[in-house]
């Protein structure tokens, strides 16, 4: 037992989290080939990465996978997750942050927190993931250190303790300072290793004033610390340390780094920081879980009842692959475990160790360990596996609503099968993809986060199943809420025919919700007019009627509905006719209402030379967009806006023909906005 506890002391799991470009990928090669676990360096440019290796990925220079890999250093096992950076992704970092003990952040040194960065963070925050920050791209032109923290403190409110300084900028960036132990590591050209040295004459004086900084912050967040500061005026090295540990932890401060990725400088120091503040499996809370109804915690222990959530389904050449993390307990091959959700055994075939495409097979897993399990039949991502005689259900991975559809068909009628087999496999594996059939029109209908998401998707099917598809224009995803409501509208629902009959009485006030989005049920019903059965009944039928508003069928949200008053037939009355009589009244009701069409909104952040931003600008002034921001950042203009997500389709190609290709942009859900009645969708 204590070997096993040991052993689970000495693992790290982690994901690496960016913007698009700010060089996860690379963070995570150079990972690789520092640890020996890869013996040339890949390069994003170049196809050659090791967790890029989907041709998509390869083709396109950026993550859509999430890719697990695991490596060795100072004798730690690190089991790393390099997520996308691209907002039509998000659930793939959502899935995997829900696993994760720890994580790395990676910021441009030139952009510092752009969009996407404080997307990441604040799911990481939600899911209370413990971060430290990695600085990467100091050798590009513009690059500034303190500009990034700044960022960091401004746009996501921890406390940045920098324990490193660049020795050199830009072009001449050589080295790092080890501020925790007040030394210098260089880097030589072409060298994969530092050298140790005796930190620059010119920069000592510096140092000094960023290591006295760095202990009083630390001291002000910390009580330890904070003791042996005020005995010493100083904190010793392992005093820091620990006292970092605690702070990253709990989230109080984060860790900033910094290095380049590219010219493989800062790595080995970013491992020694991922072992020495990051926790283990040990750190974190046992996982929580439901067992009949109770709440019940899993420890991290190998002798503890099995308890795991798969995050990732994966069809492979070799079958289906299914990621687990195991929080407790032990399996082996040839074990069968329960699926908690779905209710059945399922037999473990084969135990997989991974390495992105590639894969080791090994006899078991234990409590703390990232593997892929090979012979699940039913299980989905966020389903919970455990002991057949020790049941648990884990909470699952939340799933954002899809935004963006299009309608596809196979273009040889007699493949109309294979395309729904592969359709059903694609949402199988992505729950953010959601198919379903039109009722009016009969097409079949690809939801998902986005353009990119829905154009990986069915290039996918293009690619692996071989089928010839047509793509209908994508259409975003509307939803009506209440403009003004409605007070004291009656209902009566009465059906006879035959035998005992229906009866429902009900009287609702139907009114907007202040927070502008969900849906709120109350009864001010006095006297038992309706019993609370009843209530329960109307409630539900009310829920029913917002998947169709009265403007286009959209689902309606924003809204709260109160039952005031109501009467009931001795015989008549049922839970059935009062749930219809709230679905219908309400339905009515609603007609009454004066409804507001919403469409889903983007924050998009616009990079261009300073010399297109007038072009820029009359652009988004034509797609609707509200410019709430602008900055000029290493000789180039970044324009931030709010732009309605349907305007937004084939912006990419447009912004690159206006720019001579030197423009980018990204952008990221902020919710919805009423839309005019002109671009109400037919």
């Amino acid at each position: 037992m204590r070997t096993n506890l040991n052993t689970l002391a000495v693992v790290r799991n982690l994901g690496i989290l960016a913007h698009v470009d700010a060089g996860k990928t690379t963070v995570t090669e150079r990972i690789l080939y520092a640890t020996g676990t890869t013996h040339k360096r890949g390069e994003v440019h170049d196809g050659t990465t090791v967790t890029d290796f989907d041709p998509q990925e390869r083709d396109r220079g950026i993550t859509i996978f999430a890719a697990a890999v695991s490596c060795a250093w100072d004798g730690h096992r690190i089991n790393l997750i390099d997520t996308p950076g691209h907002i039509d992704f998000a659930d793939e970092v959502e899935r995997s942050l829900r696993v994760l003990d720890g994580a790395v952040a990676v910021f441009d040194a030139v952009a510092g927190v752009e969009p996407q960065s404080e997307s990441v963070w604040r799911q990481a925050d939600r899911h209370g993931v413990p971060r430290i920050a990695f600085v990467n791209k100091l050798d590009r032109a513009g690059a500034d250190l303190d500009t990034a923290v700044a960022s960091i403190r401004e746009r996501l409110h921890p406390a940045p303790l920098v324990v490193q300084l660049p020795i050199g900028a830009e072009d001449g960036f050589r080295g790092i300072v080890d501020l925790v132990r007040m030394r210098a590591l260089v880097w030589a050209d072409g060298a994969d290793t530092a050298v140790e040295e005796q930190v620059p004459e010119e920069m000592r004086e510096e140092v000094q004033r960023r290591r006295r900084l760095l202990e009083e912050a630390v001291a002000e967040l910390h009580a330890g610390a904070l003791d042996e500061f005020c005995a010493r005026s100083t904190l010793s090295p392992g005093t820091l340390v620990a006292a970092l540990r605690d702070l990253t932890g709990s989230g109080d401060g984060v860790v900033v780094l910094c290095g380049s990725a590219y010219r493989n400088r800062g790595i080995e120091p970013l491992l020694d920081a991922v072992v020495a503040y990051l926790p283990s499996p040990l750190d974190v809370p046992a996982v929580r879980g439901l067992r009949d109804g109770v709440e019940e915690d899993r420890p991290a222990d190998p002798s503890a009842p099995f308890a795991a959530l798969a995050f990732k389904v994966s069809a492979t050449s070799t079958g289906r692959l299914t990621y687990l993390r195991v929080y407790s307990g032990t399996i082996g091959k040839g074990d069968t475990v329960f699926d908690s959700g779905a209710r059945r055994g399922e037999r473990i075939g084969r135990i997989l160790r991974v390495q992105a495409d590639r894969h080791a097979q090994v006899d078991r897993a234990v409590a703390g360990d990232i593997v892929a399990v090979v012979g699940l039949k039913s299980a989905r991502p966020g389903a919970t596996l455990c002991a057949p005689d020790a049941p648990l259900l884990l909470e699952p991975p939340s799933v954002a609503d899809p935004v963006v559809s299009v309608a596809v068909e196979a273009r040889r009628s007699t493949d109309t099968d294979r395309l729904a087999s592969a359709l059903a496999r694609l949402a199988e594996e992505d729950p953010s993809l959601v198919v379903r059939t039109d009722t009016e029109t009969g097409q079949t209908v690809l939801s998902g986060m986005g353009e990119l998401h829905l154009e990986v998707a069915v290039e996918k099917i293009r690619r692996e199943v071989g089928l010839d598809i047509n793509v209908g224009r994508p259409r975003v995803s509307y939803r009506e809420t209440v403009g003004r409501g409605v007070s004291g509208f009656v209902f009566r629902h009465v059906k006879q025919d035959g035998g005992a009959g229906q009866f429902a009485h009900v009287i609702l006030d139907v009114e907007p919700l202040e927070t502008g989005s969900g849906f709120e049920f109350r009864s001010t019903v006095v006297g038992g007019r309706v019993p609370q059965e009843y209530i329960r009944a109307v409630e539900a039928g009310c829920r029913d009627a917002l998947a169709e508003g009265p403007l286009g069928g959209h689902p309606v949200t924003g809204l709260r509905v109160t039952l005031t008053d109501g009467s009931t037939h001795v015989k008549d009355s049922s839970d059935t006719a009062f749930r219809t009589a709230g679905r219908l009244g309400l339905r009515d009701a609603l007609r009454s209402c004066a409804m507001v069409l919403l469409e889903p909104v983007v924050e998009v952040t616009v990079t261009v030379p300073e010399d297109a931003v007038g072009t820029v600008l009359g652009d988004l002034a034509a797609r609707r967009g509200r410019v709430t921001g602008s900055a000029t950042r290493a000789g180039a203009a970044v324009v931030t806006a709010t732009v309605p997500l349907a305007e937004l389709f084939g912006y990419a190609t447009r912004l690159r023909s206006r720019t001579q290709g030197r423009g980018t942009f990204t952008a990221r859900p902020v919710g919805y906005a009423a839309a005019p009645v002109a671009v109400a969708p037919r």
